[in-house]
């Protein structure tokens, strides 16, 4: 098995010892993306909404430079700073994953998210190369 490094500049660069995707096998594994602008390197959080957009728009970003979308992603994990957070995020995700193609998820509300952010997102696709 080969693996091959995914990465772009229309998504954040990575803030530690890690790509933002690895893809192997036929399947595309993307890195926890949160609220960084790519452009300039701020923190999008002037509200949930804005953060929850930045996070998928950088893991779409992502899938894109792997060769696949949206549609093809099989699993998302979401972290939350708080479960109280939930219902507003979920609203979003269901705008870039609709019911009749979402993939799998779990969603869990962690002590504390890199940068201090409210919403991280990873995900598993397959592109099937």
């Amino acid at each position: 098995m080969q693996k091959k490094i995914i990465n772009t500049s229309k998504a954040p660069a990575p803030i530690g010892p890690y790509n933002q995707a690895v893809s192997a096998a036929g399947f595309v594994y993307v890195s926890g993306q949160i609220c960084i602008d790519p452009e300039n390197g701020a923190l999008i959080n002037e509200s949930l909404e804005a953060e929850t957009h930045q996070v998928l728009n950088n893991l779409k970003a992502v899938l894109n430079a792997a060769g696949c979308q949206l549609d093809d992603v099989l699993k998302t994990s979401i972290f939350l700073s708080d479960m109280r957070l939930f219902h507003e995020v979920n609203e979003i995700y269901a705008k870039y994953f609709p019911s009749d193609n979402a993939p799998a998820r779990e969603c869990v509300a962690v002590k504390a998210l890199p940068k201090n952010v409210n919403v991280e997102i990873s995900a598993i696709a397959f592109i099937g190369k």
